[in-house]
This record gives C-alpha cells, structure tokens and sequence, in this order.
C-alpha cells in the first residue's frame, strides 16, 4: 500500500485531504505542531500521527526517520502546513522580524525540509508525487493583507516549480494547489466576520460560481495531482478557487 504524508491537519482542508487519501486507497499518515489541537484532531482522523515543528530541519529529519520505520517511506507527500500563525494585517513598518520569520517556517521552510527528507526515497525508487497547497496569495496580493504571507506563498510556488524541475528526471511529479477563500479553520471565519455583509458579498460576487470554498474541493484536487491520471503533469499550479474576477 502506498504512504502518503499530509501535513497541517489541524485545519480543516489538511483533515479533508488525508480522509480523500485514506479513502483513495492510501495509508496515510498525518503530521502538525505538538499540542492538544493536533491530538484532537489525530483522534478524529484515527491515522498515524506524528507530531514535529515542521520549520525546523532536525525535527523533519527525525519525522521522516520514525515514518519510514514505522509506516514505509511515503511516496507522496501533501504540504499543506502553513497558515498566517495568528497574524493580522499591520503596516510594513510595524511587523516585527520573528512574525515575518514565522511565516515563512510554517509556509515555505517546512515544505523545503520535507522535500530534503523525503525526495532521496522517491528519486531512488523512480516515483513519487509532491503536492504543496500554497494560495491565491502566491498568485497575486492576498485578502489577509499579510506580507510575509503573500510573500511566502509566492516562495513556495517557485519552490513547486523549481523542484519539479529537479525531481521531474527521476519520475517524480511536484504540483501546487492553489485555494481560492476556503472556510476551513477558526481562522479563515475570523477572516471572513472581518469583512462585514458588504465586503462577503463583494468578495462572493468576484467570484465565479458564486460560493466559498469547501476543504473538500481542495481534496478533490490533490487526489487528482497523486493519481494516475495525473502521471504526466508536473510543476502546475491548479488554481482552485470557483473562478477568480
């Protein structure tokens, strides 16, 4: 049975992806910050669970080890670890360097480290899929108004591109996706109150199909990206979002 590591599953569509996966066929194991939010959320889901700061490159490495030799090396890795790690916007001038940095561990780092772990199995076996979830806010300004936000996003789409790129030769697929507003988590509810009735309903009518997101249509996605049918695609980003105005 095919491994598969999905990060951040605190969040709603962290959760939703590992269920699409599991029930997909896959052994999945799942992985967030230690703390009682991760082992309610591990209960729920009822998969190995693995606690580890993902932005810190000793506890990845540590992570993929105690994986490996419990559960088999993962062929497919699901980044969707991140988040704005409790920030809201503030002028340029006022974010402090640690907020700054802590964005980018929890977006960008984490998903680097993993693939510094992880990629030597899936090159030596000549297969594998990589999938990040990065944002709209890697494509253009984010709704957050968020800079280290919209800046790391931006980081791991390249990272997306540039590590496909690498891992392409050795049958490796490395895809993003990219979410459009997705009422997933505590915080993307505080996002949307914030906006007040006109600002949701400016934002729903720049959208398409005229409705938020749902963490399972950004599963949907990823099932896709680590199928078969998705063998031949490699350093895409899938906006899904409902149609972006």
């Amino acid at each position: 049975m095919t491994v598969a590591l999905v990060t951040g599953v605190v969040g709603g569509i962290g959760a939703a992806i590992a269920r699409r996966l599991a029930a997909d066929g896959f052994r999945v194991a799942v992985c967030d910050r230690p703390g009682a939010d991760f082992d309610k959320a591990a209960a729920a889901l009822g998969m190995p669970a693995y606690a580890a700061d993902l932005g810190r490159r000793a506890e990845v490495e540590r992570l993929a080890a105690a994986i490996a030799n419990a559960e088999g090396a993962p062929e497919v890795l699901v980044n969707c670890a991140g988040g704005v790690c409790g920030q809201v916007h503030r002028p340029v001038d006022e974010v402090p360097e640690e907020d700054w940095r802590a964005v980018f561990a929890a977006n960008t780092d984490s998903a680097f480290f993993l693939a510094q772990a992880l990629a030597p199995a899936m090159r030596a076996r000549r297969r594998g899929r990589i999938v990040t979830i990065s944002s709209g806010a890697g494509l253009r300004p984010s709704l957050t108004g968020i800079q280290a936000y919209t800046a790391a996003k931006h980081a791991l789409v390249g990272l997306t591109k540039q590590l496909a790129l690498e891992l392409g030769p050795h049958g490796v697929t490395v895809n993003s996706v990219a979410p459009g507003f997705v009422l997933s988590n505590e915080a993307t509810r505080r996002q949307w109150e914030s906006y007040g009735e006109a600002g949701q309903r400016a934002l729903v009518e720049r959208i398409h199909l005229r409705r938020l997101g749902r963490p399972e249509d950004i599963a949907n996605a990823v099932a896709f990206l680590v199928g078969a049918d998705a063998a031949w695609i490699t350093g895409q980003v899938l906006s899904v979002d409902g149609g972006h105005a």
